[in-house]
């Protein structure tokens, strides 16, 4: 089986799930929402890049485990229309587990493996 037939998972020390994947975005999936269309492509990515960080800035220092689950709730929904699904699924679990701190360090570590290949995409 090839790698994209059988996703590695990987367990971290926490209740967290991520998933380790070659690439971060499915650009097939992210192809069909966008219809092909390059330009449009690199528009959802830029705005994806601003909302995650966006995210990401608000969660490092953030206590209220309510915004946490609102945020993350929100970032698990972007990503999986642009086919982001190691956030999505991680967004997930943090989305069920807010109050526990290696859920959002897995998420933020997750949010920046993903913006760095997206950067790569965009330049």
């Amino acid at each position: 089986m090839t790698e994209q037939n059988h996703p590695v998972f990987a367990t971290p020390k926490t209740q967290c799930m991520t998933m380790d994947r070659a690439r971060p975005v499915d650009l097939v999936k992210l192809a069909r929402q966008t219809g092909g269309d390059r330009a449009l492509e690199e528009e959802v990515l830029r705005l994806f890049l601003k909302q995650a960080k966006g995210i990401a800035r608000a969660m490092e220092g953030q206590a209220d485990a309510e915004q946490r689950k609102r945020d993350a709730h929100t970032l698990k929904g972007a990503a999986r229309a642009i086919g982001a699904g190691a956030i999505a699924e991680t967004a997930g679990a943090l989305e069920q587990t807010p109050a526990e701190g290696g859920c959002v360090r897995a998420l933020l570590s997750e949010i920046d493996r993903t913006c760095d290949y997206i950067n790569s995409l965009l330049r």
